[in-house]
Parts: structure tokens; sequence; C-alpha cells
């Protein structure tokens, strides 16, 4: 594999000094021997480092079959460049050859006046078509659906059928699944290419295909569909509207984009970041990261600032007992990894449907035995450390050592409890996440620790 990366990297080296030095029909030849995915990599890598205009020129140089699928795997601002620099009837050969899901997504980017071009140029049924599937929410399953897929009747059999799929498969997104509805477009069931090419051509659809269905609403989460695909192993989903007509298919191909956009925006989140979108991190612009990154920081903020609060609150105390303050930044140290632990665990629990709001209780006792055991292990170290190595007095020690297992236990729950109630009250959990954990148990830990300390020492 690491070979394979190695010789890519170097032919796409080749290609870019070739262009650089206008030597066409040398990048060409290199070109032609690479797979669509790796084109697309070329044609990136060539416009950021040589811009535009050569990448135009190198996806010219494709051949028509080869265009349409090198264009869906372009980055949106590769595809606004090129969609620029070629002719309208360019345009139109690419978005007539392209996937109608791919297409979809490339319309969906593009500028309007762009996207009423195209629509201008084709039939009455095909704008009809293209409009419907651009209404949808954009992270719709009704967003990410084909409706180029294989339909039987349950009155054919197995013979009409097979010579169907062989009209028809062409055209299709997949022929391994194939499904069957009524005259009303209603579904029925599906039945299995395997199922077809193993019967004798006399037997009826109705007698194979499988009505137990598992299928997704046009206005479902996209989320929602990745679970599906996660948890049932599909293939390919079928999508129907409010009436349960199939109205499209969605296939694994596109899940997985969903899937690693999912998980993006859960990084982003998780790390403070808010309102990013597809672009990679080197072209989004400065402007754009500071807007995307204020939010979260400026709230963060805030919560430092009620953190300093009460620290203030207890002056006299740290005045009194001055050594109290070194054992400060462990505590809440120790406070935010813990739930910061915790509700990585739990966030991700919930991503991979391995937990549901309904197992709070659940997660709750857990959470609260690992951090009792963990509190107690931690500041036994710690009190060992602070009487022998510290050579602070006895009552200073226990005063950390118990505030640091109720900040510990405190932390846990909350870092497994708080993503639960986010998912209960519709929020993304992971919002909930260790810049979040993070300040509010620094908080705590700076509250619980001060005012165990003047209990200790009787002082306010």
């Amino acid at each position: 594999m690491m070979e394979d990366r190695k010789n890519f990297e170097e032919t796409e080296e080749k290609i870019i000094l070739l262009l650089d030095a206008k030597k066409y029909i040398g990048a060409r030849n290199e070109v032609l021997q690479l797979n669509e995915a790796d084109v697309a990599d070329v044609i990136g890598e060539t416009s950021d480092r040589l811009g535009i205009e050569p990448a135009i020129i190198l996806f010219r140089m494709l051949p028509k079959d080869e265009a349409a699928e090198v264009f869906s795997r372009l980055s949106t601002d590769d595809q606004l460049a090129i969609i620029k620099g070629i002719t309208d009837k360019e345009i139109q050969y690419i978005i007539d050859e392209m996937d109608f899901d791919d297409m979809i997504d490339v319309l969906e980017e593009l500028p309007a006046n762009v996207v009423d071009k195209i629509l201008e140029k084709s039939t009455k049924e095909e704008r009809k078509l293209i409009n419907t599937f651009l209404n949808y929410p954009e992270d719709s399953a009704g967003s990410l659906m084909t409706p180029d897929y294989i339909t039987l009747r349950k009155n054919w059999n197995v013979g009409e059928a097979l010579a169907h799929i062989k009209r028809a498969g062409m055209d299709s997104e997949t022929v391994y699944t194939c499904y069957v509805k009524d005259w009303g477009r209603k579904l029925l069931g599906i039945v299995s290419l395997r199922s077809l090419v193993t019967r004798d051509a006399d037997t009826l659809i109705a007698d194979l295909m499988v009505g137990d269905i598992v299928y997704v609403n046009v206005y479902d989460d996209q989320e929602k569909v990745s679970e599906a695909f996660t948890k049932y192993g599909f293939l390919a989903i079928p999508v129907v509207d409010n009436e349960k007509r199939l109205v499209g298919i969605i296939t694994v191909d596109d899940i997985l984009r969903v899937v690693e956009e999912e998980v993006t925006e859960d990084i982003e989140r998780m790390g403070g970041v808010f309102g990013s979108d597809d672009r990679e991190y080197l072209d989004t612009g400065v402007f754009r990261q500071v807007r995307n990154r204020f939010p979260w920081l400026i709230l963060l903020m805030f919560s430092a600032m009620l953190t300093g609060l009460v620290i203030s609150r207890f002056e006299l105390l740290l005045t009194d007992v001055a050594s109290l303050m070194t054992y400060l930044p462990l505590l809440m140290g120790t406070g935010g990894n813990s739930g910061s632990q915790a509700s990585t665990l739990i966030i991700r629990g919930l991503a991979v449907g391995e937990i549901e709001p309904r197992d709070a209780a659940k997660v709750l006792w857990k959470e609260l035995r690992i951090s009792i055991l963990l509190g107690v292990c931690l500041s036994a170290i710690n009190l060992l450390k602070i009487l022998f190595l510290d050579g602070e007095p006895l009552d200073i020690g226990v005063t950390v050592c118990i505030a640091q297992i109720i900040v510990i236990v405190l932390a846990k729950c909350l870092g497994g409890m708080l993503p639960l109630l986010a998912k209960k009250i519709g929020i993304d959990p992971a919002l909930m996440a260790a810049p979040f954990i993070s300040t509010l148990t620094d908080t705590f830990s700076c509250l619980i620790y001060f005012t165990l300390a003047s209990a200790v020492f009787h002082l306010v």
C-alpha cells in the first residue's frame, strides 16, 4: 500500500512538472494511466500549485466517459472553477453523464445562474425530477437518494424479471437488490439478484420477495440513515414518502460520504469549531476560521470568569493557607480530564447507537462506581506525595484528597450525563465534549475545594 502511494505521488509530481513545462501530451499520457479518484487528486493538486488554468487544461484532456466521474470527485471550489472555464456544451455533457445522485450534489453547490442554464437544456421530465430532489432538506434522505433503481412487479416471473434487469441494469445504481412495487408505487417487498438467478424461470416474484422491509423516509436525517446502514449492513436502502411510495434508494457509497461528514462535524464540535463546511483546512480562509472558532471561545472565556469569581471569593482562605493554591491546578486538571474521558466514551456510544438517552440510569450508576474507584486510587497516591515529598501537614493532604475524590466523581457523572441530556433535548451531544466539560468542572473544582478547605480550617 505504501509502495502504491509512493508511485502515485511520483506520477502526480511528474504530471505537474509536465504541465508547468507545457508538455501537455506527456501529461495526458501519464493521466490516462490513473483511475478516476487519483485523477481528481492530481487536478486538485495542480489547481493548488499551478492555478486553475492548468487544472482545466488537464481536465479537458480526459476522455468524455471519464470526465464526469472525475468531476464528481473534485472539491466544490475546483468544480466551480472548471464550470466557469469550460463551455456550456461541455457542462451539459458532464451533467448528463453523471449518476443522478452525484449530479444533484453538484447542482446544490453551483450558483443559481449556472443551475438555471443547465435546467433550461433539460427535458421537462428531467427538470421536474431535478427540482424535486433539490427541494429536499440538505441533510435529509431525499437529498442523498437516487431514482435509478430496478423495480419489478409481483405478478412477473423470474424470466421476465431477469430480462427487465438486462434492459434497465446499465442505467441503475445497483442491480443486486430489486424493489417490488404496485401500480400506485407503494413498496411491497425486495428481491435479491441471488434469489433470481438461482430459481426457475417460471417462479413468480410474489413467491420470492421479502415483505419485511427496512426503509427510510425522505425527510429522515442523514445521520439516521447512516445508523440504518451500520445496523443492517445493507448495500442499498429504499426511500419512501409519507404515503410509503417508493421514490428512490440510497447506496452505501453515498452513505460513506455522510459518515465522513458526520464524523468530521462531531470532531469539530468536540473541539469547539462551529459553522465549518466541507472545505479542507488549507482551503478555508482565515476570517472564516476565526468566525467558526470565536463563538465557542468567547463562551468558554465567560465560563472561566466564573472560576475567577469563585477563587476571589476565598481570598482570605488563600492568604491564611497559601499552600492550598499549589494543588488547585492538580484538582482542576484531574476534574477536566476525568469529565472529558466520560463524555468522549458516551458521545461515541451515542454516535454508534450503543447508548440511548433511556440508558441514563445505567450510565450514571456505572460512572459513579468507576469514579469512586479512580478517585480513591488517585487520591491515595496524591496523599503520599503531599505528605512525604511536599512535607505538608495531614490536614492539607486530607483536604486535597477528599476534594479530589468528590471532583472526580462529579466530573465523571457530568461527563456521562450531559451528552445524554443533549441528545434527549435535541442538541448535538458532541457539544458536551472536552472544552465545555473542562470549563464546567474547573468552576466546580474550585467551589468544592475551597468550601471543603473552609470547613477544615474554619475560615470563610
